[in-house]
Formats: C-alpha cells, sequence, structure tokens
C-alpha cells in the first residue's frame, strides 16, 4: 500500500438538484449536458455494486489504516449513490428514458454478482473506480470543463470527482490484500473498458435521441471538440489508463494531493449552505 496524506473525508452533502436546474444545464450545451448525464445513469446501481464488492472481502482487509478507508469508502460511495438517485430522478421528470437504462445497467450487473466469482468482482470495482477516478482527476485538474455550468450541478460534479479521488485506492488495496493477482486484475481490465465505454455510447444515443439530436452533425462535433479538443475533457486519459497495466501500479502514483487540498479549501471557504446541506 501506498501512503496517503489524510482518510477519505465523509461529507453528507445534499444538492438541491430541481426545477431550477435547466435542462442543458451545462451553459446550454445538449450534447454535452447529455455526456455528464448520461455518467450519472451509471452510478446508482455501479456504486452498490462496487460496495458490496469490497464489503464481500472485509475478512481481508486486516490493516487497520485501510480498514478506515473503507469505511470511509463506503460511506462516501452510498452518500454519490443517493445524491445520483436524485439527479437521475430530474433527468426521469425531463422526459429521459432513465428507468429503462438504470434497468439495463442494474441486469448486467446482477448478471456479474450471479455468475463471476466474488474476487473477479472486486478486480472489476479496481478497474471501474480506475476509470472513474481519471476522469474526475482530469475534471479536477481544468476548470474550465464544468465552465458556463449551473452552479449546483458545477459543484455537485466537482464534490463527485474529489471523493472518488480520495479514496481511489480502497478498492484496489483491497483486492491486492484478498491475494489479486496481476495478471487477473490486467484481462479484467480489458473487459470492463469494452463493456464500459459500449455502455457510454450506447446510453449517449439514447440520451441524444430523447432530445432529437440524435442525427444532428452540429452537437456530435460539439460533443467531440468538448471531449478531445476544447478544453478536452478526456485528452491525456489514455496514458494515465494504461499505467493501470504496469506490474507496480497503484493508484497513488498519480499524486494528485494539490488538486484535492485545493478543491477542499474551495469546499470549506463556500460553506455547507452552497453545496445544499
Amino acid at each position: 500500500m501506498t501512503s496517503h496524506a489524510s482518510l477519505p473525508q465523509v461529507r453528507n452533502v445534499r444538492f438541491e438538484i430541481g426545477p431550477e436546474v435547466p435542462r442543458y444545464w451545462h451553459g446550454g450545451r445538449r450534447s454535452v449536458t447529455a455526456f455528464f448525464n448520461n455518467l450519472s445513469v451509471f452510478f446508482p446501481e455501479g456504486e452498490r455494486f462496487f460496495i458490496a464488492s469490497v464489503k464481500a472481502h472485509r475478512d481481508f482487509i486486516v490493516d487497520e489504516r485501510l480498514k478506515a478507508e473503507a469505511k470511509a469508502f463506503y460511506a462516501q460511495e452510498g452518500i454519490h449513490s443517493r445524491e445520483h438517485v436524485r439527479y437521475n430522478t430530474l433527468l426521469r421528470e425531463q422526459g429521459y428514458p432513465v428507468e429503462a437504462m438504470e434497468g439495463r445497467i442494474g441486469r448486467l450487473l446482477g448478471r456479474v454478482s450471479r455468475r463471476v466469482p466474488l474476487r473477479k468482482q472486486l478486480a472489476v470495482t479496481a478497474a471501474l473506480e480506475h476509470f472513474t477516478a481519471l476522469m474526475a482527476h482530469l475534471l479536477l485538474r481544468d476548470p474550465t470543463i464544468l465552465a458556463g455550468a449551473h452552479p449546483v450541478m458545477a459543484n455537485l460534479w466537482r464534490w463527485h470527482a474529489a471523493e472518488e479521488n480520495e479514496h481511489k485506492a480502497v478498492a484496489f488495496d483491497v483486492y491486492v490484500a484478498a491475494g489479486g493477482t496481476y495478471s487477473e486484475r490486467a484481462v479484467v481490465m480489458v473487459f470492463a473498458t469494452l463493456i464500459f465505454w459500449v455502455k457510454v455510447v450506447e446510453q449517449q444515443l439514447r440520451l441524444m435521441a430523447a432530445d432529437g439530436m440524435l442525427f444532428s452533425a452540429k452537437e456530435w462535433l460539439a460533443l467531440g471538440k468538448f471531449l478531445f479538443v476544447s478544453p478536452g475533457a478526456l485528452r491525456g486519459l489514455a496514458p494515465l489508463y494504461f499505467a493501470y497495466f504496469r506490474r507496480d501500479f497503484h493508484p497513488w502514483h498519480l499524486d494528485n494531493h494539490a488538486l484535492l487540498d485545493d478543491w477542499k479549501r474551495d469546499f470549506d471557504k463556500a460553506g455547507a449552505s452552497a453545496y445544499g446541506t
């Protein structure tokens, strides 16, 4: 295990997600808003799966530090799930097919839970936690990614991004403690990557179809520019992702404590009221 500056902090934040949040809350950018909404659809089911897979290996957690981190992980992910349930409820009220999309994710993860051995389920969690932490890292690193976004949604995504990085090593460290191997985690990452991005594309298509822009070249170009050109929300993801395939990989080899400290100062300065608590 790599030493950390501080334990993950549990913040019971409740965001004011309601009718005051505009449909295209990311500065009127329709396809970009859809991309963030797309990611939100994953979280309630996904985070419940993550918690269950780590808890299933609690007997392997003997290090006191890791026990404390795992406890914070459960709490943080539980609150994330609650807030994204509320987020997704707003999307449902706006007419998006969220219930059907969440159902498909739930059935997929249900099959994994029933058919895949427990340690491989934990390897799936470690792989997907790596993805979410890296995407969150890029968001924290570049404030222009959320420039123009409605303040409630910008605060929600920054909060989620920060906490994903605070606990980014927990599932990985539990996996190692449970006897996880390099070859197993590498193979699982390949399959998890393929399935994740297939689902991202599928859900983006569904959300854009619901808004009548599925065949809009303008919207697809705008999304491509946002993700890969300016601000380039996913630009730089590949080398960080491939670091996972190093035998000596650990999530904290990407040391972003400075970014987390900056966010914590902003969070503390703004006060709980700014975050809807």
